[in-house]
């Protein structure tokens, strides 16, 4: 059940105060639903030098993590199994925060020596209108397939920065990933806008949605 993140600050103030570990794990324990995983994301690395985040699944245990090390805007992410090992690799295709746009590669990772295609999976690319409308449009991001052919896969709507968006598969009009504020039970106790659900269709590859977050969260943070 996680133990080394009691090791963590235990302290709890207000909305944005960062959140106890055991807190976490235990709202980390939400009911999986017939359809869908709950996942708890914690914007934060175990890594006391870096950013990053923190990927618990609905036993409380470690799923995913992400380490960055860079100071300032990234131009590659990593995200990586409880082990360390890459399984997603995130690379910044458009350098202007107006088109911010990114590849996502499947990492191949034999004996720790990650290998990164030459041709990403997807694209995720900042909805231009967004800007261009001060903010009228509630499509934040639109997702490509490898091939680039324009044709929108997927569309985020919502908001990113107040945790409440979602990620719609465009053909059907359904939802497969939703990203919530975390609600606690505990009387007195609040939980920071860090920590928060991704919930993830039945179907869906849990970390593909967790991919969706981190470029979200370069995107929108």
């Amino acid at each position: 059940m996680f133990p080394f993140l009691k090791q963590w600050s235990r302290s709890v103030h207000g909305d944005d105060a960062p959140s106890t570990p055991e807190l976490i794990v235990a709202a980390a324990t939400a009911e999986t639903g017939g359809a869908c995983t709950t996942l708890t994301v914690w914007r934060k690395s175990l890594l006391v030098s870096c950013k990053g985040f923190t990927v618990i699944d609905p036993k409380g245990d470690l799923l995913y993590r992400v380490d960055n090390y860079a100071r300032t805007r990234p131009q590659e992410l990593v995200l990586m199994d409880k082990n360390g090992n890459s399984l997603l690799f995130m690379h910044r295709t458009k350098k202007i925060r107006l088109v911010d746009s990114w590849g996502i590669y499947e990492a191949n990772d034999p004996n720790g020596e990650a290998k990164v295609p030459k041709c990403p999976i997807w694209y995720m690319r900042k909805n231009l209108k967004m800007n261009i409308l001060s903010n009228k449009s509630d499509i934040l991001a639109h997702i490509f397939s490898g091939s680039f052919d324009k044709k929108t896969c997927y569309i985020v709507k919502g908001s990113y920065t107040c945790k409440s968006c979602k990620i719609i598969y465009v053909p059907t009009n359904r939802t497969v990933v939703e990203i919530k504020r975390k609600e606690v039970r505990t009387k007195g106790v609040q939980i920071g806008s860090d920590v928060f659900d991704l919930v993830v269709n039945s179907g869906f590859d849990t970390g593909l949605a967790m991919a969706f977050v981190l470029l979200l969260d370069q995107m929108f943070s």
